[in-house]
């Protein structure tokens, strides 16, 4: 008996040290607390795992054109709140409002979306 335990024990071990990174997330760290709204122009939407991933232009104050690319929550939470891989199509124009890269680079973690139509696009499922 003690030597099946001892087995139990070092498989119990094993699953808990080589199972620690599938619990593994990566947040919005990478993104500091300042939220920035742009008017947007998409020019490139992925509706992929593990992050929805948004690509647009937009005018600076000097009127030169930034590429930008933003993130949004995952595909299946995206799709609960009613998004397809067609939600966002190149060319159309939006408002993006949310929190930039801590590295200046031109990322956003994106928090509202609000179409040229006045649409507020959901970012997550809502419990009516």
């Amino acid at each position: 008996m003690p030597k099946k335990i001892a087995a139990l024990l070092v498989t119990a071990l094993a699953v808990l040290i080589l199972g620690t990174p599938l619990f593994a997330h990566h947040g919005a760290a990478a993104y500091t607390d300042k939220l920035a709204t742009m008017k947007a122009t998409i020019t490139d939407f992925r509706f992929i795992n593990p992050r929805g991933q948004i690509f647009f232009d937009i005018r600076n104050d000097k009127g030169e054109v930034e590429h930008w690319q933003g993130e949004v929550t995952s595909p299946n939470k995206l799709a609960r709140a009613g998004w397809t891989k067609y939600t966002l199509k190149s060319g159309e124009e939006c408002e993006i409002s949310g929190r930039t890269g801590k590295n200046g680079a031109h990322s956003v973690w994106i928090t509202k979306i609000v179409k040229s139509s006045g649409e507020t696009l959901k970012l997550a499922e809502t419990i009516d």
